[in-house]
């Protein structure tokens, strides 16, 4: 499993190339649609496939509850489990164990915060869910509220259970209300988390041996302090326990999209340019541009299953609501140039009526349009690297899309 880079973005941090798997090649820049429980929800994994993504991303936290890694694992992986031809990876579960309930975007509320007081933890009613010590987090599940705990090794245990091509190692997740100094306390924590990570994996894999190799990414945390990012992304990218290093990185935490393209080059500016990068959660136009220009290769995110399902349609001239009343006798595809199966077959009228009724239709052919929508303009951000149109496609897809 190795990252080769193909070509370079002239006076940027960005780059195209390939990431090769067991189960296949991720060319990049990629956007990684987020299948949360081993499903894109609503939508057939042959059609993920057929609009062109490379990859899916499923979350460890929601598999570990439910159906339970040993399902999975019994299953034959990920992969197998959930009918997907093609690379998949798994997130840590530790932003879910920690902010599920309470997260908005990328900015947690104080309840989540190390250095919440009893009294911030508990406002409004509300109890707290997740407690950090050192050896790891103790958490309550969403769904029956019994007590569970991950630690780096657990976290380790239930993604090589579910087998995917590209894990995380975990993490600490920290808010903008964190005080610098608790963003120093994390930032360590999360190095000497990231150590048993890499033993753990590297036990479980030589226990494991009858398995495909996974590509083990550290995440780099350190909110919007530049020296605290710098030192995670140097501290990780050189980390070496008993001969086993991070394959690849992922830039976490909670940051300002305003600052989005500075923190995600300070951090790419200290890894090593022969591993690849994801960008964790973030899918918005803007967002791939500023992240591709910044050094990053990947992307995942929930927001255009998620926007869909709420009858929100992605177009080039930005986003439209499908229930509004001037669709209901449009007859013409969502979106003309569109090559998605939903353009080439369905008109906003039928969209309109639909989501009108209450149809479930709706949340699958609004999702493929979306999930396309985002996984092409990757695509054709990758393109423009290699003709020399980058410029060109950034103007024309921001100008138009944000007006």
């Amino acid at each position: 499993m190795t990252f080769t880079l193909q070509q370079e973005l002239l006076g940027t941090n960005g780059r195209a190339g390939i990431i090769h798997t067991p189960h296949g090649d991720i060319e990049t820049p990629a956007f990684i649609p987020v299948g949360t429980k081993a499903t894109v929800k609503a939508v057939v994994p042959e059609a993920i496939r057929d609009l062109g993504a490379h990859a899916v991303l499923a979350n460890a936290y929601h598999l570990y509850l439910q159906p339970g890694a040993d399902i999975v694992d019994e299953a034959g992986g990920l992969a197998q489990f959930m009918n997907w031809d093609g690379p998949t990876y798994t997130d840590s579960g530790g932003f879910q164990v920690m902010s599920l309930g309470a997260g908005f975007q990328k900015v947690l509320s104080a309840q989540f915060s190390g250095t919440a007081t009893d009294d911030q933890a508990t406002k409004g009613g509300k109890e707290r869910h997740a407690n950090v010590d050192e050896d790891g987090v103790t958490f309550k599940s969403h769904l029956d509220g019994s007590r569970h705990r991950f630690t780096p090794e657990v976290s380790m245990q239930v993604q090589h259970q579910l087998g995917a091509d590209i894990i995380f190692a975990f993490d600490e997740l920290t808010t903008l209300l964190n005080s610098r100094a608790y963003q120093e306390e994390s930032l360590e924590r999360t190095r000497r988390w990231a150590e048993r990570c890499l033993a753990e994996h590297q036990r479980l894999t030589r226990e494991r041996a009858n398995k495909p190799y996974q590509m083990l990414f550290g995440v780099i945390q350190g909110a919007q302090y530049e020296d605290l990012r710098r030192k995670a992304a140097r501290d990780l990218g050189a980390m070496d326990i008993n001969g086993q290093m991070f394959d690849g990185f992922g830039v976490g935490g909670a940051l300002e999209k305003e600052r989005l393209g500075e923190i995600v080059s300070w951090v790419c500016e200290e890894l090593p340019e022969n591993k690849p990068r994801h960008l964790l959660g973030l899918s918005e136009p803007y967002d791939l541009f500023v992240g591709v220009e910044a050094g990053a290769d990947t992307f995942d995110c929930v927001n255009p299953s998620r926007v869909a399902r709420n009858a929100a349609l992605y177009t080039p001239d930005g986003r439209v609501n499908i229930t509004n009343a001037r669709f209901r006798r449009d007859f013409t595809p969502v979106v003309h140039e569109c090559e998605c199966y939903t353009c080439r077959h369905y008109t906003k009228a039928y969209m309109h009526h639909l989501f009108k009724g209450k149809e479930l239709l709706a949340f699958s052919l609004a999702t493929i349009h979306n999930e396309y929508f985002t996984v092409n303009l990757a695509r054709r951000i990758r393109d423009s690297i290699f003709d020399g149109t980058y410029a060109e496609l950034k103007k024309e897809t921001l100008s138009r899309f944000y007006g």
